[in-house]
């Protein structure tokens, strides 16, 4: 449920300073840029302007003291279950090696190399030197032993095989917003307005209007007037570059997202932009810049064409309520009843944030995206929605 803006917790006074560095940082670049900029740019100085951005800076974003929680921070069953579903695809490979693509607190790796003692390096591709630390600190505490097997990575490595993970990544790429016209496409654009940011409609450029033009295309009609929504510029070239990064392995790639036609939906005439600020959904994106997360649910679709584009072979796409129950859910919780009380309780509960649709179940998707790597692990064994892609 989306919290209006005026209903939001006010920020303390040292993240209100800091939203206000980030701003006159987003001022300067709109001034430079003559007066507007696209919203894709405002948000990518939002959340990575160097040493200010929300991905970029100190302050908390995920967990209970931050603005949202992931799915390895709500259970260790998350990993537990991916972990059963790399062990099969390791067995085909030489490699032993494991590519986390943005790995947020680090919760995940720290429960994946406790699941296989046996691998051999796990590398961290993360931009933010703020999240390398509390990562590094995350798993100086819970996987001591294992620290000296992690890499962190700045960039793509040029050749890479084993398993790569991206787990809530892909919705944190920049977005294009844009609006059907009745004389046009309209690209939304982001000016300063005092000491505030307001939006600004302008004829679409080139690039966006080819972009647009593309959806519309493969949905078999165009946007009605009126219609607003966002489209990711980035995404295609990022899966390109895993897919050019990978020479023999498989993609994990986990995000709350949609296909195509159910993303780009007639009654979906506002888009899937959203901003969280301690925990509480919101659709103001141009309010708090730098203390609080931007994101926009993923075309699966966009990223299907991508993969294949660049030579990946789709190995399925279902629900993660979906991939945890095909992937050993019920496996793992076979010593449930002999849990006391309390332990049951709070298990239950993880189960349900995991898997029910009115949490991550639905919202959450995974494609499973292949390459020189012939094992199709059984999380996709049912209830595959590759078709519909």
């Amino acid at each position: 449920m989306l919290t209006s803006a005026a209903e939001l917790p006010l920020p303390d006074p040292d993240s209100l300073a800091h939203s206000e560095r980030v701003a006159a940082f987003i001022r300067k670049s709109i001034r430079e840029a003559g007066g507007s900029i696209s919203f894709a740019e405002f948000m990518q100085h939002a959340l990575y302007a160097p040493g200010l951005g929300y991905y970029s800076a100190g302050a908390a974003k995920l967990g209970a003291g931050g603005d949202f929680i992931t799915a390895p921070e709500s259970s260790t069953l998350f990993a537990k279950v991916l972990a059963r579903q790399c062990a099969p695809i390791f067995r085909t490979l030489a490699s032993r090696d494991v590519l986390e693509l943005g790995a947020g607190s680090g919760a995940l790796a720290a429960d994946l190399l406790k699941c296989f003692p046996e691998l051999t390096r796990y590398r961290i591709l993360e931009v933010s030197a703020d999240l390398r630390q509390r990562q590094e600190n995350l798993l100086r505490q819970q996987a001591p032993e294992h620290l000296g097997k992690v890499e962190w990575l700045d960039t793509l490595p040029r050749s890479f095989s084993g398993i790569v993970i991206a787990n809530e990544v892909a919705d944190a790429l920049p977005v294009e917003r844009f609006e059907r016209a009745g004389d046009g496409l309209l690209q939304h654009r982001v000016v300063a307005k005092g000491e505030a940011f307001a939006w600004r409609r302008d004829p679409a450029p080139l690039f966006l209007e080819h972009a647009v033009g593309h959806l519309e295309h493969s949905l078999g009609s165009e946007f009605p007037v009126g219609y607003v929504s966002e489209l990711s510029p980035g995404l295609p070239g990022w899966i390109a570059d895993i897919s050019a990064s990978l020479d023999h392995g498989f993609m994990f790639l986990f995000d709350y997202g949609l296909t195509r036609a159910e993303y780009y939906a007639s009654d979906r005439g506002d888009g899937w932009l959203r901003c969280h600020f301690r925990h509480r959904a919101h659709n103001d994106p141009l309010i708090y810049p730098g203390i609080q997360d931007l994101s926009a649910w993923v075309d699966f679709t966009t990223v299907a064409e991508g993969a294949t584009g660049a030579g990946m072979e789709i190995a399925g796409f279902v629900s993660q309520a979906h991939f945890l129950m095909n992937g050993g859910l019920e496996e793992e919780l076979a010593e449930f009843q002999r849990l006391p009380t309390a332990a049951q309780l709070e298990l239950s509960r993880q189960v349900k944030m995991l898997t029910l649709p009115t949490e991550m179940g639905e919202h959450f998707k995974c494609i499973g995206l292949s390459k020189g790597c012939d094992c199709t692990p059984a999380s996709f064994s049912s209830f595959d929605r590759t078709h519909s892609l």
